[in-house]
This record gives C-alpha cells, structure tokens and sequence, in this order.
C-alpha cells in the first residue's frame, strides 16, 4: 500500500469519447452545456471534442462550434484529439482556447491496427515519423506516447506485456530519433481485455524500463473490471487516469456495439476520496453533471455511482 499516491490527475474525456459513439445526434449547444458543467466540477483539464474526419466520426462534426462556445474556466485546462495534419491545423485555429499537445500513438495489437487504421504495424511507425515531424514544423509538441489495446484486443484476441513493451520501445525509438520530449504514456485497455494482475504487470514493466515519463491509465469498464484496474494502479503509485462522466464513451472501431464505456469519472474520484487520495473535484458537482450527461443521451449511463449517489447525504444524516 506504501505506493499509493497522495493525490491523482484525472483528465475528463467524456465528452470527446462519449459523444462520438452514441447513435443519435447530439446537439452543439448540448455538448456546450455538459462541458461547462464539468469545468465546475474542479476537472484539471477537459477533453473537448475531436477534430476528425466527420465522415468516419460524424459525432464530431461540429468540432469548431463546439470548442469556440465553452466557457473556459480558470485553472481548467482544455484539450482536443486529432490524428492528421489537418486535425492539427483545425485545432491550431483555436490555440487560445486550447492546449495544444500531440502523441505518438502505436497500438500492441497488429490486427487493431489494421483493422483500425488499415496499415499494419511497420506502416503505422513510418506514419508516426511523418506525424511527429509535421507537428514539429508547426510548433506543436510531442510529449506523449499512446499505446492502444495495450491489454488485449477483441481481433487479435491476448495481447502479452512483451507485445505492448515491443510498441512501447519502437515509439521511445521514433522519441530519441526526433527529439521528443516524452513526458507520459498512456496504457489504454481499449476493448476491456484487462484485469488488476494484468495492470500491475504491466505498470510495472513500463517504470522500471523507462522511469521517467509518467504512467496514464486509459481503462474501459467493458466487463465491469474498469474500477478494479484502476485500484490496481492506484497501488502501483500510477497517479494519472482518463475517466468519462457517466461512463460515457468507448471505443467505436472495437467490434463492441453497446459494452460500457470508459471507467465513469465520478466512480474513480468516488473511490479516491474514500482511500484519502486529493482530486481536485466536487463530487457532487461531478454527479450532477452525470446526469447531465444522461439526459442528454436519453438513456441510462453505466455509472453505478449516478444510480446510488454518494455517501455524503447519509454521513450528514448520521
């Protein structure tokens, strides 16, 4: 229990990773509204939208729009995914608003790769390579390594923590060749294929291979693991996490239609709290944006948080 952290970061990505999966449109001005009720919820930083292609990811297609009408909050930091030159340049037009940061991003499953960017995994570096040098020329940073279906993978079926630490080093090798600063990488269970020993073999891997960066833990709560792996962290010293309110989200290209989405926002500060460890948010400001979140959807969040509330109002009770 001695590496337990003292305090965590938690990055809110519902309503990038939540609104590009769910079927029906969601309006702009809805997407505006439960991001600036999560930026009162104490949030350390935002994700706010993803500057994709809107014919792959339609939910994203008012990107623009979305990011020019939050309210920013001070003491809130707000980021944007994108995964070409041209995202970047959308995303450079709001360099005001934004944070503006990138990731080399490998994936430790060959068929996710193909099956999600169709190249295979030889290809995707070279890729990465170009990535990494047009962001440089623009003046975007490279802090960042993501390492996609870094515990398994619904197509390829097991993946080892060989498999993940053999991307990890190819992306640490296109860092060094380039001159990137990397500051943390991100393990995301993409597809829910994780467990705790699985987490804290390769947590711990990764920090004693490469101490320096930090470890950010991106878990999806497909088989209702999510918040077991993160305590799994948590007891490795892991101190960055992404969450989605509401358990928002989840990955639209896993071959999962209808599974749970990211582990939900207001459970890992929830269990946090309770263990002592500093969020930074209101809980009950969080649950209140969580159910934002679900009226906004128009159906039930997976959020077993949001159906039982917190502990508060009975400890005031008592």
């Amino acid at each position: 229990m001695s590496d337990l952290p003292t305090s965590v970061e938690i990055t809110e990505e519902g309503p990038r990773e939540g609104f590009q999966i769910e079927k029906g449109p969601i309006s702009t001005g809805d997407k505006i509204a439960l991001i600036d009720a999560l930026s009162a919820t104490g949030a350390p930083r935002i994700q706010v939208a993803s500057f994709v292609n809107p014919k792959i990811v339609p939910g994203w297609a008012d990107a623009e729009d979305v990011v020019a009408g939050f309210t920013p909050r001070r003491g809130c930091e707000y980021i944007a995914l994108w995964f070409n030159a041209k995202g970047m340049e959308r995303a450079k037009s709001f360099g005001d608003r934004l944070t503006l940061f990138s990731s080399i991003t490998v994936t430790a499953s060959e068929a996710f790769t193909k099956k999600n960017l169709n190249r295979d995994h030889a290809a995707q570096l070279v890729f990465q390579r170009e990535h990494v040098a047009a962001h440089q020329a623009a003046g975007v940073p490279i802090t960042r390594i993501s390492v996609q279906a870094a515990f398994g993978c619904n197509y390829q079926g097991e993946v080892t923590v060989a498999d993940a630490m053999r991307v990890i080093a190819d992306a640490m090798e296109i860092a060094k060749d380039t001159g990137c600063d990397i500051q943390k990488i991100t393990l995301a269970d993409s597809m829910g294929w994780a467990d705790p020993a699985h987490v804290e073999r390769l947590v711990g891997a990764v920090r004693d291979t490469w101490p320096g960066p930090e470890i950010c833990l991106h878990l999806h709560d497909t088989r209702g693991l999510g918040i077991a792996n993160a305590y799994a962290g948590l007891k490795m010293g892991v101190r960055l996490f992404d969450a989605a309110v509401g358990g928002l989200g989840g990955c639209p290209f896993a071959g999962h239609p209808g599974a749970p989405g990211n582990i939900a926002t207001e459970e890992l500060v929830f269990l946090c709290q309770e263990m002592g460890i500093e969020t930074g948010y209101d809980l009950e400001a969080l649950l209140e944006a969580a159910a934002l979140a679900q009226r906004i959807v128009g159906h039930p969040l997976p959020s077993n948080l949001l159906r039982g509330g917190s502990l508060n109002k009975f400890r005031r009770a008592a």
